[in-house]
């Protein structure tokens, strides 16, 4: 009884820590006021819209917004991620707008209602500053160009590609397709004038070699139907900046000739400017991993227990859960609880609460299949030995045969919950800035990925060691005690 008590008061406080967490790095969705909107961005598409040093969100798109938002009265709060993913959570309503420098096509006017535009590019072309092979689309035969999926620059290539033969490698942020030229895995890159200039003005080592296409302009939008009254008041607030001269202040800010290069240099700068930032991201990452591995643990014991139970449907159960979660990788499931639920079920879903039960439902089917496992090699011997005792089945395996499998399955799951942790990274593809994307978005205003992606590897390996070593410990503990 006392056991029992221990364990509820424990479920108990690790619950409250848990809201206590989420309160602090997981601000809710929704406030309260019916004039805050939740607008989705793309936070890694520097000069539109990216993250400062100082953990806010600027850029032409996000000080328009701001600027119309003072103008008409109304809040808003930004939800980062990649645009493609954006598009999912403006379709499936999970947000009531978006803004990041989305072209104005025929094809998403058939799906959105777009603003007025704000703002005009076209894509254009770039290669390696010592590349001296290329400097027209005609030699790109042969060749590979970087684009990024879903943008005017990526139907350029497509279209290009049917006159001249090259491959396309797509990406999902603009730091990836620069640095796959840079490493001389793409030979070109197609993206918005703007975006290309503003990166060689960060002293980024890229040249044109082409004048920009005639291009789309940039609208903001909002799902076909909802939300008029925003339309409405983006477009007025455009029309009062632009009046009074705020509009043009904005763009002279990100693209004129006064623009400054990055602040950070090398690695030590990049941590001594960004550690903040680096140490939320770290944070949110814990939260996700404890919680749904807690979770996951209770789960993949009961479904495991029903593995080894001596009953039919209990198995076919266990089996069909196991196959399925197995078999659906990941970032699938992450996109299935965050914009396909909430349309089928027209309910809202956080993005915390999506990232938590996707890894609890994946992490759940493999702790079954190693609560089974470690059920399985324990000696048959042990379970037939104290039912001839007259023990019944449940006490038998409560008594015996679970107390030793669990001595098994403890490397086991110690290597699980290291790759929960790892998996982690999967959730920015729904909007959380965990560490991962944390290190992405320091990218996108900084432009030194090698440095950054070091720095994050190294963050991963230290707590990862920590945490192996503190649950190896745990496991000397019970073997002694035992």
């Amino acid at each position: 009884m006392k056991v029992y008590r221990k364990n509820k008061l424990a479920l108990g406080l690790l619950f409250i820590a848990t809201l206590v967490l989420n309160v602090f790095l997981f601000p809710a969705d929704v406030n309260a006021e019916e004039e805050t909107y939740i607008i989705a961005t793309d936070a890694t598409f520097a000069p539109f819209e990216y993250e400062n040093e100082d953990g806010e969100y600027v850029g032409i798109d996000v000080d328009i917004l701001t600027a119309i938002a003072e103008d008409q009265g109304f809040e808003f709060e930004l939800r980062p991620m990649n645009f493609s993913a954006g598009l999912q959570a403006l379709e499936s309503n999970q947000v009531d707008g978006m803004i990041a420098a989305m072209s104005i096509t025929p094809e998403r006017e058939e799906a959105f209602d777009f603003s007025e535009p704000y703002f005009d590019a076209g894509p254009v072309m770039a290669v390696r500053e010592d590349n001296e092979e290329i400097n027209s689309y005609e030699d790109l035969e042969g060749k590979t160009v970087a684009v990024k999926v879903g943008t005017i620059g990526a139907e350029l290539a497509s279209e290009l590609q049917e006159t001249y033969t090259f491959e396309i490698n797509q990406f999902e942020d603009s730091s990836g397709m620069y640095e796959d030229v840079l490493a001389n895995h793409s030979d070109a890159v197609i993206e918005d004038y703007p975006v290309m200039a503003y990166a060689i003005q960060q002293d980024l080592p890229l040249r044109l070699p082409t004048e920009p296409e005639e291009g789309d302009s940039y609208g903001f939008a909002v799902n076909k139907g909802l939300n008029p009254e925003l339309i409405e008041k983006f477009n007025a607030g455009l029309v009062n900046i632009r009046e009074n001269g705020t509009y043009d202040n904005i763009i002279e800010t990100y693209l004129g000739e006064n623009v400054q290069g990055t602040t950070s240099s090398g690695f030590f700068g990049l941590i001594e400017n960004n550690y903040e930032n680096l140490l939320q991201g770290l944070g949110r990452t814990l939260v996700l991993t404890l919680v749904s591995f807690a979770i996951a643990l209770v789960a993949g014991t009961i479904i495991g227990l029903f593995s080894a139970a001596p009953s039919v449907v209990l198995n076919f159960i266990a089996n069909i859960y196991v196959t399925i979660l197995r078999g659906i990788p990941l970032i699938v499931l992450a996109f299935f609880m965050y914009f396909t639920v909430p349309q089928l079920l027209g309910v809202q879903i956080t993005a915390f609460t999506a990232g938590i039960i996707t890894l609890s439902l994946n992490t759940t089917a493999y702790i079954a299949e190693q609560v089974r496992g470690g059920i399985a090699a324990v000696d048959k011997g042990q379970l037939e030995a104290a039912r001839s005792l007259g023990l019944p089945y449940g006490l038998s395996m409560r008594k015996v045969v679970v107390p030793q499998a669990i001595k098994i399955m403890i490397p086991s799951l110690i290597n699980q919950f290291v790759i929960t942790l790892k998996d982690t990274s999967i959730l920015a593809v729904i909007g959380i800035v965990e560490l991962t994307q944390t290190g992405r978005i320091i990218i996108a205003r900084s432009y030194q990925s090698g440095s950054m992606w070091i720095i994050v590897g190294l963050i991963y390996l230290i707590i990862i060691t920590l945490l192996t070593k503190l649950s190896n410990l745990i496991e000397r503990r019970l073997i002694t005690n035992d």
